[in-house]
């Protein structure tokens, strides 16, 4: 029997969010190399590393503030694209098409859409976003964990996204995207984790598209 799972309406878009344990066991996949030649993550790296992807796509785990979990694919195509497929019995899908973030509720046929920049994933996604101008290291006391802060202090509706970042030399930029935090303008917030990602496929960009449901219930026009 497949599950099904009530949630509330996330707004996933504006609030892909929580908080984050950095110390969280996270299997690393790295070239060794001796801890006098390693320096620390830097602001340069976290923009390489994010610039470096072209396409990827992981399985992600995504617990809200309340502890409810549940999990599915990502698929990222820069620039500006991504989309989370949830797990059977989840009657979510959010889509970016470059432009916009539009969250899809299939159990009440609903679309909510808004610009790409007024979301957290926008330091993620919207190649406008300045992750270096607008971001700050975080100190984890770990060679390597990077831990990045952006947020617009003029634009506090956007949010906050905080990423995280493990030293992984077959990465891109040698840094391996594995979790973020981010927190809306109404402070909701929710952990996303990723595992098995794979970069460099190719994606087409009808990955992006969706199923409205609000077209069976209009009339021919």
């Amino acid at each position: 029997m497949t599950r099904k799972i009530r949630l509330p309406r996330l707004r996933l878009g504006a609030a892909l969010a929580a908080a984050l344990a950095v110390s969280a066991p996270v299997a690393i996949i790295a070239t060794p190399v001796p801890v006098a030649a390693q320096s620390a993550g830097s602001l340069d790296d976290a923009v390489a590393a994010l610039r470096g992807i072209s396409t990827m796509r992981a399985s992600f785990t995504q617990t809200d503030r309340k502890g409810q979990t549940v999990g599915g694919t990502m698929t990222l195509k820069r620039p500006g694209r991504i989309r989370f497929e949830y797990e059977k019995g989840v009657p979510l899908l959010i889509v970016s098409n470059g432009s916009s973030m539009t969250l899809v509720d299939y159990e009440v046929n609903q679309v909510q859409r808004w610009p790409i920049k007024n979301s957290p994933l926008g330091a993620l996604l919207d190649p406008s976003r300045d992750v270096k101008r607008y971001g700050k290291l975080i100190s984890t006391g770990n060679r390597d964990v990077l831990s990045v802060e952006v947020r617009d202090p003029k634009k506090p509706e956007f949010g906050v996204i905080t990423l995280i970042f493990l030293r992984n030399a077959s990465a891109p930029g040698g840094w391996q995207l594995t979790n973020w935090v981010a927190l809306d303008a109404q402070n909701n917030r929710t952990t996303v984790r990723l595992s098995n990602q794979r970069y460099g496929m190719s994606v087409s960009d009808a990955t992006f598209r969706y199923k409205d449901p609000r077209r069976s219930s209009r009339r021919p026009g």
